[in-house]
């Protein structure tokens, strides 16, 4: 059974990313762990609530183990020691086997800050003379999700079939009512996730798909991993 942290910026961005493959893994019996580095709101207190009932309802249907959110600023994230060290101190406690990051590719510079954050915190893991909780820990894999549909063209190191699970994938995005709304805009943001998961989903043969990006080099143990 694997040990999978998945890191979030903003509540929604996993689910918006890779929110059909946790549904994968969960029904497979892994065990997943979410970290929302911010709450998501920095403005108003009512869509802050409304974002926290979202992510409680989207978390119960991922079946996941635990979700936790951070107290950093939504538009305003920035790598830094503080941070760096308590997402070390939770992947000291979790030991997971997989990392998942945002890509560090991005519109939204919180997303970009996300990505070095987790490289930073897997590094500050596995360091014996640091002043952070826990034993020392080196998460084996760190791949990284696209949290939105980008403009630029990436090349994924693979793509999972996530098929099964698009109708609860959009259930998970409208769990967040203060992002999804029944306005035009939010409609078609919709329309824009399933479309490129759609795209993804051709490239293997497959109605949907979700991208994911290695920086290291993927090894497999039998030719039969490649069917």
């Amino acid at each position: 059974m694997l040990n999978i942290l998945v890191v979030s910026p903003h509540p929604e961005d996993v689910e918006l990313g890779m929110g059909g493959s946790i549904l994968k893994f969960t029904e497979a019996g892994g065990q997943v762990s979410i970290v929302d580095l911010t709450g998501g709101e920095p403005f108003s207190p009512e869509n802050l609530e409304m974002r926290k009932r979202g992510s409680i309802k989207a978390s119960r249907i991922l079946g996941i183990e635990e979700r936790i959110t951070l107290d950093f600023s939504n538009r305003y994230l920035q790598d830094g020691i503080e941070i760096r060290q308590e997402l070390a101190e939770i992947i000291r406690k979790i030991e997971p086997e997989i990392l998942f990051a945002p890509y560090w590719i991005d519109d939204h510079p919180d997303h970009i800050a996300a990505s070095k954050i987790c490289e930073a915190a897997r590094f500050y893991g596995k360091l014996a003379k640091m002043e952070i909780k826990g034993k020392p820990f080196y998460v084996k894999k760190i791949f990284y999700y696209v949290p939105s549909p980008l403009k630029q063209n990436i090349k994924p190191s693979f793509l999972m079939d996530i098929s099964k699970f698009i109708d609860m994938k959009i259930e998970l995005i409208r769990c967040y009512e203060s992002q999804f709304d029944s306005s035009p805009e939010d409609q078609q943001m919709v329309e824009e996730i399933l479309n490129a998961n759609r795209y993804w989903g051709s490239l293997i043969g497959t109605e949907f798909a979700e991208p994911f990006i290695s920086k290291e080099e993927l090894g497999i143990k039998d030719i039969e991993a490649l069917l």
